[in-house]
């Protein structure tokens, strides 16, 4: 690339791709300008024309298309003096292999002279060395400028055959262009000078340019000067840029962090109260317990008593009665007189109280508030790290405090510290020094003994605290989030979610391309993609009935030609060739578009999902729920169930990809999981746990190692699953761009390739936790 202010070479020009036609990508033919610099071929701007205007393919800029047609743009003399230089480099006519004279057919008729050894770079002809020792002899060309052939294929005259190049008049063929005429402002030669230009003032093309030239260049040196303020723009946006997602990173660990801390404290808290629980109700029991002990033991001397005297007065005789009577009346008596019913015992029955501020709607323990950026300070101290802009001059005058919007910010994770004075405190912390009578007692301080270090923030807590004061409370814009348990919006905190999460790859975003085309007549919806040789992939554009090819880096390299009338929906490349579903067919063609077979899949599925095996020379698709593999001659090599054949009409994969170690993993949209499983059907793995969010598992794809990547389209996050299926956390959120990913595909083994709904694809490098 050259740079600003340089001046490119001519080897440049020619080597680079500046002859290319960014449309076809082919070298430029009859190439013509558009009003902003960029040069096509005439028939692709042709096939560009819509309605009377078109589109600049590079820079989207509207161009209006003259009446008489793309060919009435200027036609680019400079490009085709290039494309001159370089077509008589590579070679005209070639008799046994070698370039034949020019001049010797003139001479003495076809099939008679030598090889050509010579070129003349004012005629551009090439010569044989009879007639270039006679070039060089005669009235008219002994000044010409005759070089050895093969040294100007090799390219050490191209500077000097291109100072002596003239370009030729398109009306006029054989006659080079000359003068300038100065009211039309067109390029003139011998022939087009006589009429109708007779009368117009014209001049040398050497004299006009020398005119003109002056204006030309102090124009560009005022756009080099605005080139230099675009740069430096440039880089206080990209350094802008970075400052936000160094912020949105710290803010989002923090938010993790103080999310964790309150769950540990209210955690704390409950198993505090269930374990008065326990207590309470055990010495409840125990007392009970007691009390039944003895209540069922007077039970027993009564019923024993009271069924003695019942047999003798139903059973005995009358001297034994009257013997008797004295005896039972005493008992009697003596049981009568006993308290049967003891005192009501105490019974606390125990309730729960919540603090009024945990059901109110508009409570938030967590809360943003966002400021101005302030402009970055000679002595590099930086705003975000607590030391700089308002807030430190706030915390040398020593009256700033910290807003505490109802959350909790810990220390920074970058290792900066923060004052205790300037950030919320944590749950620790707020339950240890917040005096009691400034704060609205909890449930536990009002029945039981709740330890206050244990307790977390309480929302009424989070309304009394004190707002921070000065011109940083006028520069807030504070806008209000509740956190949700089950949330569909973008999650905030780019890292995983788990523990220890330095032992899992985590993304480097590499670059970011949209994927429609010229051509194209709609929008793209993007519905698969895999890998297409070394960092390509290719991506099934169902909406355009297209398989577009781009590289990692977003270079669009063609397409593969497809059937008529097909929509390709999934896509996996073979070993020299392309399966791809398409309604209810499966299809393998060759990269040129033929066809090699096609099979009929089940009417009873919409969509059918396809996945290369790592051998590379079979292809498997999913088919009313179960997985069919199928050989490179479309032979069916083997059809299995995820689970078995209990599980038949049980699964629905919309899904499948496979791993390095032959595994198949698929999303189940009827289990509403993702299943892992052999090569035999056999089910190593499932996941359908919460960290689904209640949403339909997506995409899937899986690196060199076995890690699943699973794409959770309704919250915006790609999750990580370990090789068995077992959630792991999160790998991409809204933080990293994702909105509605729908496809992904793993390329190498360290890429993840991601398609949005609008068409968009992001790629990031997969970081290995070992690196």
């Amino acid at each position: 690339m050259v740079s600003q202010g340089a001046s490119p070479s001519l080897l440049e020009a020619l080597s680079s791709d500046f002859l290319a036609c960014k449309i076809c990508l082919e070298q430029l033919r009859a190439p013509k300008t558009l009003p902003c610099l960029h040069t096509y071929c005439q028939d692709c701007l042709a096939q560009l024309a819509d309605g009377g205007h078109l589109r600049c393919p590079e820079c989207r800029e509207t161009v209006p298309v003259p009446p008489a047609g793309v060919a009435a743009f200027k036609t680019n003399f400079f490009v085709n003096g290039l494309l001159d230089l370089v077509r008589a480099r590579a070679g005209g006519d070639l008799r046994a292999g070698k370039p034949a004279c020019a001049l010797c057919p003139l001479m003495g008729g076809a099939g008679t002279g030598g090889p050509a050894t010579a070129r003349c770079l004012d005629c551009a002809d090439d010569l044989c060395q009879a007639c270039a020792d006679g070039h060089r002899c005669t009235r008219q060309t002994h000044t010409h400028r005759v070089v050895d052939l093969v040294g100007y294929r090799a390219g050490w005259y191209d500077e000097e055959a291109r100072e002596r190049q003239a370009a030729q008049c398109p009306q006029h063929p054989g006659e080079a262009l000359r003068f300038l005429c100065q009211p039309c402002s067109q390029l003139l030669c011998r022939e087009c000078r006589l009429d109708p230009h007779l009368d117009h003032p014209c001049l040398p093309l050497a004299e006009a340019v020398r005119a003109r030239k002056p204006g030309l260049e102090e124009l560009l040196a005022g756009v080099d000067n605005n080139l230099a303020e675009l740069e430096s723009a440039r880089m206080v946006e990209k350094e802008a840029l970075a400052r936000l997602r160094e912020r949105a990173a710290r803010v989002g660990t923090q938010v993790e962090e103080v999310a964790e801390g309150v769950l540990r404290a209210l955690l704390a808290q409950k198993q505090e109260v269930l374990g008065q629980l326990r207590a309470h109700v055990e010495a409840a029991e125990e007392a009970a317990r007691e009390r039944l002990g003895e209540l069922e033991g007077r039970e027993q001397v009564a019923r024993a008593a009271a069924a003695f005297a019942r047999r003798v007065l139903s059973l005995g005789r009358e001297a034994e009665i009257l013997s008797l009577e004295g005896a039972i009346a005493q008992r009697l008596r003596q049981l009568q007189g006993c308290p049967w019913m003891p005192g009501p015992a105490p019974c606390l029955l125990p309730r729960l109280e919540l603090h009024p501020g945990l059901l109110d709607k508009n409570c938030h323990l967590l809360r943003l508030c966002f400021e101005e950026q302030q402009p970055q300070k000679d002595n590099g101290k930086d705003e975000a790290g607590g030391q700089g802009g308002d807030e430190a001059q706030s915390q040398r005058e020593g009256g700033a405090k910290s807003e505490r919007q109802g959350g909790i910010q810990p220390q920074s994770r970058d290792g900066a510290y923060t004052p205790k004075e300037n950030r919320a405190q944590t749950p620790q912390e707020e339950g240890a020094q917040t005096p009691k009578e400034e704060r609205a007692k909890t449930p536990q301080e009002d029945g039981a003994q709740t330890p206050k270090e244990g307790r977390a923030q309480t929302p009424l807590e989070d309304e009394g605290a004190q707002t921070p004061r000065g011109s940083r409370s006028n520069k807030k814009r504070k806008f209000k989030g509740r956190l949700k348990s089950i949330s569909r919006e973008p999650s905030p905190a780019p890292g995983l979610n788990l523990e220890g999460s330095g032992l899992l790859p985590r993304p480097i975003f590499s670059c970011s391309f949209p994927t429609r085309m010229p051509g194209d007549k709609r929008s793209p919806r993007i519905t698969g993609l895999c890998p297409f040789g070394p960092r390509e992939i290719l991506v099934a554009d169902e909406q355009n009935r297209a398989l577009k090819r781009f590289s990692l880096s977003g270079d669009y390299r063609g397409a593969v030609p497809v059937p008529e009338g097909c929509s390709p929906c999934s896509v996996a490349a073979l070993q020299g060739a392309v399966a791809f579903s398409a309604g209810a067919r499966l299809y393998l063609i060759s990269p040129d578009g033929e066809v090699q077979w096609r099979r009929a899949l089940s009417l009873s599925q919409a969509s059918h999902a396809v996945a290369a095996m790592p051998s590379g020379d079979r292809v498997a698709v999913s088919v009313s729920g179960h997985v069919e593999v199928y050989n490179m001659e479309g032979s069916l090599a083997t059809r299995f169930i995820p689970g078995g054949k209990a599980n038949r009409g049980l699964r629905a994969l919309v899904f499948l990809t496979t791993s390095p170690q032959g595994n198949f993993v698929g999303s189940d949209w009827q289990q509403n999981s993702v299943v892992v499983c052999d090569g035999l059907g056999q089910v190593i793995g499932e996941y359908r746990g919460p960290g689904l969010h209640g949403c339909q598992p997506g995409s899937v794809s899986v690196d060199k190692k076995g890690y699943i990547f699973l794409t959770l389209r309704e919250v915006n996050k790609v999750v990580i699953l370990d090789p068995k299926g077992s959630l792991l956390g999160d790998f991409l959120t809204a933080y990293h761009g994702l909105e509605k990913p729908r496809v992904t595909t793993m390329v190498d083994g360290r890429h993840l390739v991601v398609s949005l709904s609008n068409g968009t694809i992001h790629v990031f490098r997969v970081r290995p936790p070992d690196s």
